[in-house]
């Protein structure tokens, strides 16, 4: 087992990695900007190292001081979360020429993989139905997204390829919304994950967003299929409300499906755990990108199945075999994410902590790391916490999660609790009538 792992991110995540790491009895490196000094993540690690300033990309995205700082702490692995490098090629590749461990999968993998416009062609090839072209290439400049837009037909989403969380992505209607919004997409792209690359597959605009957990050991010759999450919920392309299982999806030829993947990571060594993303429509699911990594809604697959998938990851990266064999679904789950925005017009709302109340009681899960008097800072994502209910079925985790959320109190910053306790009841929620569009529809009727 690992003796150091250095934890390559900030926020809740990090605070759940070194979670895991300490019930492994694993020490741990906390790094840090030069405003996040006072962050949990630093407070509950071994140790501690400043990377850089504020910026992500003097710090969290800043590879050559991370590197000095696993030298000077001697880590002999690092996990990155999700977001920042966690699905970075060059960053594993450099780990592993340092003789560290990249929790994840292997660089190789993570270019075949974890690059969107790679992952079509792989898909393709081993029978998962696509969306896009799967000789689709990097969208360079605006001439070429409007030439590969009208070879699939209007409307197309553009995406980055080595994106995920909804950044670095757009629904475009017509060439002019291309000419105004292809570059700042680029742009974007390139601030949040140090990469540019662009590609382009057709929108459709009556989906459901399905995805499936994976973890896989190519060195056990083994890859498991964890749960199918439901995250049709979104804003923006970003995911708000994530649930296991999909009570209202009959996915046609399920199990050659699994069947595809399984063989798809076996096939490219595949190491770790991993997400595919799906769109739903009409029966059938069509495959729109992997990400090689822990996702952010990890803990409603964990709490749905009762198990630790952090911890997981670390021992397959470690070169432990894990006994799978008696994985099954035990609970409804439904996890919610709270935001420090303003819920009526979703601008951001950093600030200081004035008092915190988090939820309790039977089947509630919250993972965050905010305390009263910490500052909630400007520079990062705005997910500050996430609530998991879990009860017997879809009726008693609803009821649940609504009790949460009346508990649970945060003073000094806006959030979007509110919007999420409306969501959940509504009527096209309740039942099942909604997708990935279904807010954006309807927000105006909450505020």
């Amino acid at each position: 087992m690992f003796k150091k792992i250095l934890v390559a991110n900030r926020g809740e995540i990090a605070v759940r990695i070194i979670r895991a790491c300490k019930e492994l009895n694993i020490k741990t490196v906390a790094i840090h900007s030069d405003v996040d000094t006072e962050a949990m993540h630093v407070k509950l690690a071994d140790e501690s190292v400043c990377v850089g300033s504020a910026l992500p990309n003097n710090s969290y995205l800043n590879i050559p001081s991370i590197i000095s700082a696993i030298e000077i702490t001697g880590a002999d692995a690092v996990h990155p979360g999700y977001g920042f490098l966690s699905e970075n090629d060059k960053f594993a590749k450099i780990l592993s020429s340092h003789k560290v461990k990249f929790i994840g999968p292997s660089s190789k993998s993570i270019l075949e993989l974890g690059n969107k416009s790679n992952a079509l062609k792989l898909a393709n090839n081993f029978k998962l139905p696509i969306l896009g072209n799967k000789n689709s290439k990097n969208l360079t400049n605006t001439f070429e997204a409007i030439k590969e837009a009208n070879e699939i037909g209007m409307p197309i989403v553009i995406k980055a390829a080595y994106g995920g969380g909804g950044k670095g992505m757009k629904v475009f209607n017509n060439e002019s919304e291309i000419n105004i919004y292809f570059s700042q997409l680029k742009t974007e792209a390139k601030n949040y994950f140090g990469n540019d690359t662009m590609y382009a597959e057709k929108f459709l605009s009556n989906a459901k967003h399905i995805e499936f957990q994976v973890i896989s050991d190519p060195k056990n010759n083994y890859a498991e299929i964890i749960g199918q999450r439901d995250c049709s919920i979104q804003r923006k392309n970003q995911k708000i409300i994530e649930e296991i299982p999909s009570d209202f999806v009959k996915i046609n030829n399920l199990e050659k499906i699994k069947k595809n993947i399984k063989d798809l990571l076996l096939e490219n060594k595949y190491e770790g755990l991993g997400t595919l993303e799906f769109l739903y429509q009409d029966n059938e699911i069509y495959f729109i990108e992997m990400n090689t990594r822990l996702q952010v809604e990890h803990p409603v697959t964990e709490e749905s199945f009762d198990i630790d998938l952090v911890k997981y990851q670390i021992m397959v990266a470690a070169g432990y075999k894990l006994d799978l064999s008696n994985l099954s679904k035990k609970h409804h789950t439904i996890e919610c994410r709270i935001n420090a925005e303003n819920a009526k017009d979703f601008s951001p709302s950093p600030g200081k902590i004035k008092f915190i109340n988090v939820p309790g009681g039977r089947g509630v899960r919250v993972d965050t790391a905010l305390y009263t008097n910490y500052r909630v800072n400007p520079h990062y994502d705005s997910l500050v916490l996430k609530i998991v209910s879990k009860g017997f079925d879809r009726n008693e985790s609803l009821s649940i999660m609504k009790r949460a959320l009346d508990e649970i109190i945060i003073d000094g910053i806006d959030t979007n609790i509110e919007l999420h306790k409306w969501i959940l009841n509504q009527n096209d929620f309740i039942n099942g009538i909604y997708n990935t569009n279904w807010l954006e529809k309807n927000i105006a009727k909450f505020n």
